[in-house]
């Protein structure tokens, strides 16, 4: 099988195991009340086990009740205020979808006409498909929907050529770092830690000088050369993440597969990237992260048609007053894509990151 048929069998599993929680849990509570009743499970460890569970139940709560916040006031009808003038309410007093039916807008699947020529007939058949309509925001009341489709359609124009761009330059840098020795090695390494020290500082205080350049070349307003640009801030970071992890995969795979006649690229492709899966993850959200959720070179280098989702969100800000009702749910859908690729990454974060000796 496959490296990426490897990654798609491990999302299948994940997924399965994500379906398959709650019956486990009915199992564990239904073989911990058996155990109570016989005698083999006891009680003391039954009720630490559950005054555990309710504590981290209560942090997690407390973690998560900014985010519930804002989803409340995502469903409100007015909309005018992110303070609870009468006090907290678990739900507004007159929930409603139209703020995320104003995020999303029409969901319209066009009809298109077909033609097809039949040979030797000179005769033209035209074949025309339905235009199907998921969803009219007219009939629920917004009549201004957001541009939230062309952020989105921006975002993912720049942070997929972002993820490809990096990984492109990581994965062979991050393999050759760690498995080969050659001249100026540790000086190539010392700058890596170097930029990724520093490189966030240096990219905020060069930002008028980047602008100017752009500007210069007749790139400022392209999402490419955006994408290429974050790219290459996300190298130094995801690089020595991902050469750290390598370290600690044993030489001995590659020796065995190189006994056995493996060419040099195949030992890097069938041996140290599946084994290296979890670093690999840990590498693709931080760099998916970076082309999706950036904001102050976008908003300086692009346009208003070519604005990402960040800088959408922003413009929804006025000078004077704020549709948080609005702004609420825009940003609850902005962050959506990243909550379900963390979902089921995130086994593959956390063991890269505490494999790369970087866990706390």
């Amino acid at each position: 099988m496959s490296f990426i048929g490897r990654i798609a069998r491990s999302f299948a599993d994940d997924a399965r195991n994500v379906a398959g929680a709650p019956r486990r849990f009915a199992e564990d509570a239904a073989y911990t009340v058996q155990g109570l009743r016989d005698g083999t499970v006891s009680p003391k460890k039954v009720a630490w086990t559950i005054i555990a569970t309710l504590g981290g139940i209560l942090v997690v709560g407390a973690v998560l009740f900014p985010l519930y916040w804002i989803f409340t006031q995502s469903l409100s009808s007015s909309g005018g205020s992110i303070y609870a003038a009468g006090g907290f309410t678990w739900l507004p007093p007159k929930p409603t979808l139209q703020n995320y039916i104003w995020v999303v807008g029409d969901l319209i699947v066009k009809g298109y006409r077909i033609s097809v020529s039949v040979p030797l007939t000179g005769l033209e058949v035209f074949f025309e498909t339905p235009r199907i309509e998921l969803l009219d925001a007219s009939e629920h009341g917004v009549t201004n929907p957001s541009d939230f489709k062309k952020y989105m359609a921006n975002s993912m124009f720049v942070a997929i050529p972002t993820v490809i761009l990096a990984m492109c330059v990581i994965i062979p840098a991050s393999y050759a770092l760690s498995r080969r020795k050659f001249i100026l090695r540790r000086k190539v390494l010392f700058m890596y830690v170097l930029l990724t020290q520093v490189g966030g500082g240096l990219g905020i205080a060069a930002l008028v000088a980047l602008y100017a350049i752009f500007v210069q070349v007749g790139i400022d307003n392209n999402k490419l050369a955006l994408a290429v640009y974050y790219a290459g801030t996300a190298v130094p970071f995801n690089t020595w993440l991902l050469k750290t992890y390598m370290d600690g995969i044993p030489v001995s795979y590659e020796e065995a597969a190189i006994v056995d006649g493996a060419p040099p690229w195949r030992v890097a492709i069938e041996v140290i990237l599946p084994l290296a899966k979890a670093g690999l993850g840990t590498v693709f959200i931080f760099t998916f992260l970076t082309g999706w959720t950036e904001f102050l070179v976008a908003q300086t280098l692009l346009s208003t048609d070519n604005y990402t989702l960040p800088v959408g969100l922003y413009t929804l800000i006025g000078e004077y007053t704020t549709p948080w009702a609005r702004f609420s749910a825009f940003a609850l859908m902005f962050a959506a894509p990243i909550m379900l690729l963390y979902l089921f990454t995130q086994r593959y974060i956390e063991g890269g990151l505490s494999f790369s000796g970087m866990e706390g």
